[in-house]
């Protein structure tokens, strides 16, 4: 399989280059430079990098699994960064309990410098074409919404 490239801007001294840190890991961990409070119950945290995403593919930022041992919660769940955006990197979560900033009695549980704090999965996207119609076609599902498929 053809590798993708991926042209990555380090804009702040100490940026760490994402990478996989396993073979076959989907998402590559993002390490944090800074991490601000935005107030009481939210952080901004700043990778130090901008990146080249190639037209047609889309980067999605996760958190990490370790994120249970934080009161961290990225804000939108699953952050997007479209092919023509070139700024900084950078996610802000919410936080479950409130803290007093960095150093208060609950800076243990909450994203700092230097942590691996999310993971940026690359994915291509096609591009659509909306049509406006009259009428869907049928499915089995039809309407039925969330539960639909039952309790089991």
């Amino acid at each position: 399989m053809d590798k993708l490239t991926l042209r990555i801007k380090k804009v702040h001294p100490d940026a760490v280059i994402p990478s996989y840190a396993k073979p076959g890991d989907a998402g590559m961990d993002l390490t944090a430079v800074s991490a601000k409070f935005e107030n009481p119950k939210k952080v901004k945290v700043d990778f130090g990098i901008q990146i080249e995403i190639p037209q047609g593919y889309v980067g999605l930022l996760f958190p990490r699994s370790s994120v249970h041992k934080t009161f961290c919660r990225l804000s939108n769940s699953v952050g997007v960064i479209d092919s023509g955006y070139r700024g900084n990197v950078m996610a802000i979560f919410d936080l479950t309990e409130a803290c007093d900033g960095v150093g208060g009695g609950n800076a243990e549980k909450i994203y700092a410098a230097g942590m691996r704090c999310a993971q940026l999965i690359i994915m291509p996207y096609p591009q659509v074409e909306v049509v406006e119609v009259a009428e869907l076609s049928s499915s089995e599902r039809g309407g039925g919404g969330f539960g639909s498929s039952g309790s089991k």
